[in-house]
């Protein structure tokens, strides 16, 4: 019966620093390691940057010998053709030289190429070459915790989702009985969400503002729908769009002090809606009456100094006149004749309306004084 040996020789060419049982006593063996560790490493590094730079010297060689090849076929050909013959076999001469020597040089550089990697096969084997990794994989089953929005990537999101299913929010924040909802729902369950919810409050309110109380009353009541599934989601910690049939189902089934729950909710919802809608609704008259005053005093009224503007705001003429007092008389004169001339101040308008008033009054009295005359002829 024969036996096989196995050949260990493979193994006679490795270097593995942590296997050396070779130190001196007098040298730390770890920082031996780590010194004969950098050494292989830079030998390494070296004999690659020899082998690149090897391919890179053969790559520019077959390239200038492609080059130099083109040309001579182009001279070549160009025999057939008439005029300075002379002068195309001399550039055919020089360029069929340089083929040749590039012919050559390539040889060189295969060679060198070829024995640079007999030298990488004959190099001893260590742990940084020993084996190479085939793939790396690391699967850590952590959910990472959900990062806050900004209030600029909430209002981006909301812009976009409203621009993309306005129509869709809309239809939904009309439609009455629980089955219609929870089927449109069904089919467009996208809708299950926070930016529907958020819509459909600023709906509510427009629809206040506009005076639409019927059609406020049901978008309201949608809104609080939305709301409501929400707040089952969070309670349940899934997802909306998997649980609001589970409200539908509840609302439908559910017990006096849950129905009076949603209808609690709903009215102060109402409420809270009518209170926004009078808001925006004096702020928008405050706006109107500003921009009229604006508009009733004119460009002149900006360019006046505080004084003066005050005092028109107050209507004060003795305000007005010790302002005047103040300022340098040329100023003073100039700010006057442009409130004159833009009709935001008439002189003697009280005087005017006072000399009327006693006209008036005169009138009066003399008429007073003639009807008796008349009764007496």
């Amino acid at each position: 019966m024969t036996t096989r040996t196995i050949d260990y020789s493979v193994w006679d060419h490795i270097e593995v620093s942590d296997d050396e049982d070779e130190t001196h006593p007098n040298i730390d063996t770890p920082s031996l390691f780590r010194w004969r560790h950098q050494a292989r490493v830079e030998k390494q590094v070296a004999f690659e940057e020899k082998g690149e730079e090897l391919e890179r010297n053969m790559a520019e060689c077959k390239r200038r010998l492609e080059e130099v090849q083109y040309r001579v076929k182009e001279l070549e050909e160009g025999g057939q053709k008439e005029g300075a013959e002379e002068e195309r076999k001399t550039e055919l001469s020089k360029a069929q030289t340089e083929e040749k020597k590039y012919k050559k040089d390539q040889r060189l550089w295969e060679k060198k190429m070829e024995e640079h990697r007999r030298e990488e096969k004959k190099m001893p084997w260590n742990v940084d070459t020993l084996s190479k990794e085939g793939f790396s994989k690391s699967v850590l089953n952590i959910k990472p915790e959900p990062t806050e929005e900004t209030e600029e990537q909430k209002e981006e999101k909301h812009q976009t989702f409203v621009e993309k299913h306005e129509k869709q929010i809309k239809h939904f924040g009309m439609l009455r009985r629980w089955e219609d909802s929870q089927k449109y729902l069904s089919d467009h369950p996208y809708l299950v969400c926070e930016e529907t919810a958020n819509y459909l409050v600023i709906m509510c309110i427009d629809l206040e503002v506009e005076e639409k109380h019927g059609l406020m009353d049901q978008a309201a009541h949608q809104t609080i729908v939305m709301q409501f599934i929400l707040e089952l989601a969070k309670s349940l910690k899934i997802d909306p769009r998997g649980c609001f049939r589970q409200f539908f189902q509840k609302i439908k089934t559910a017990d006096q002090p849950y129905q009076e729950a949603f209808t609690d909710e709903l009215e102060s919802f109402k409420e809270r809606v009518r209170g926004r809608a009078k808001i925006r609704i004096q702020k928008a008259m405050e706006e109107y009456e500003e921009e009229e005053r604006q508009n009733r005093l004119g460009p002149v009224y900006h360019t006046l100094p505080e004084e003066m503007k005050k005092c028109f705001d107050d209507k004060d003429i003795s305000m007005l006149q010790e302002a005047i007092s103040k300022m340098d008389p040329m100023e003073a004169k100039v700010h006057i004749k442009r409130c004159i001339d833009s009709g935001l101040w008439v002189p003697n308008a009280n005087t005017d309306n006072e000399d009327a008033e006693n006209e008036e009054e005169e009138k009066e009295d003399k008429e007073d004084e003639e009807e008796p005359e008349k009764e007496e002829k």
